[in-house]
């Protein structure tokens, strides 16, 4: 009996970066109203604030030096790198302000919770 499908290694490359590029996309989309309900509310939680007049989340985060918010700023500036998204951020001495939001979709996006879910768990592991 012949089998009714060869699945060869390019086939598969090409199947992983089809998946890869679709999930990639559903993140770069605007999030829905049940995944607002469901993603933000975490991060509410936690002290992440909707910016007034935008589709955007915000939160400030206190350090005990520079030397500390320096360090955070660092580990978010180089996961946001390796995700091409980057927060629009302030920072003096041991305060850093941070705003996200998609530009590309002007709004939130699964990006958005992502980096925020990074940021939050980089900033316990110093505080």
């Amino acid at each position: 009996m012949r089998p009714l499908l060869v699945v060869t290694r390019p086939v598969l490359t090409r199947c992983y970066r089809f998946a890869s590029k679709m999930a990639s996309e559903a993140k770069r989309a605007k999030l829905t109203d049940s995944e607002r309900e469901s993603q933000l509310e975490p991060l509410m939680g936690k002290g992440w604030t909707m910016v007034d007049g935008r589709d955007a989340i915000y939160k400030e985060f206190l350090f005990k030096d520079f030397n500390q918010a320096f360090g955070f700023m660092s580990r978010v500036a180089l996961r946001a790198e390796k995700m091409d998204h980057h927060p629009e951020w302030f920072n003096v001495y041991n305060k850093v302000q941070i705003t996200l939001s998609t530009h590309d979709v002007s709004g939130l996006s699964g990006r958005d919770i992502t980096l925020a879910t990074f940021i939050e768990k980089a900033a316990s592991s110093i505080q």
